[in-house]
């Protein structure tokens, strides 16, 4: 398994241990079953970015500590520069370019993701999360199904949605697609 994700899966378990919880809890706490969170504890398991969100709003903690082991310090502002992000690929088909993980306290994450095209037949993975979220295609075609509605989004198109709502997306034309999300 990915290197990345077993590093954010000890600091998943770190956090439980500190936090002197059983896995049942984090895994309630966290919306997901015990079955997932043990997968996502043990890193063997690709961990949905939506979840490591939904961890840090439930247990007030920063995303950036899940992700990189570093904290936020900036008060006022963070400046990310180009292709300067904490980069996380949790699957081949998946990576994500986190922007703006060094303000403490934020209210919202964002982030580029770059989705590689998989074969027609390949069913969409669908994912919940308890909260909102943005996405503003930049590169490519995508198809977004949510709540069993499918859209076709183009370059420039935007949508803002409920993420508890089962939702997942899949790059068209066999291309790679490439969107701005934000997750508040």
């Amino acid at each position: 398994m990915n290197t990345q994700i077993e590093q954010i899966a000890q600091r998943l378990k770190g956090l439980r241990e500190a936090l002197d919880i059983s896995m049942e809890e984090m895994a309630q706490k966290s919306g997901v079953t015990l079955e997932e969170y043990t997968r996502f504890e043990s890193g063997k398991s690709d961990i949905p970015m939506s979840f490591l969100c939904q961890v840090a709003q439930a247990f007030h903690i920063e995303t950036a500590a899940l992700l990189s082991g570093d904290e936020p310090h900036m008060a006022s502002y963070s400046v990310t520069r180009k292709d300067k992000g904490i980069s996380i690929e949790r699957v081949k088909a998946y990576k994500y370019q986190a922007l703006g993980m060094g303000l403490k306290n934020a209210k919202a994450e964002f982030f580029i993701v770059s989705v590689e095209p998989k074969t027609s037949d390949t069913p969409i993975h669908l994912n919940t999360h308890l909260s909102q979220e943005f996405n503003m295609l930049i590169e490519g075609k995508m198809l977004l199904s949510i709540d069993g509605k499918d859209l076709v989004l183009n370059e420039g198109d935007s949508i803002f949605f409920d993420a508890s709502k089962p939702h997942g997306m899949k790059a068209l034309d066999g291309k790679p697609v490439k969107f701005l999300a934000a997750i508040v």
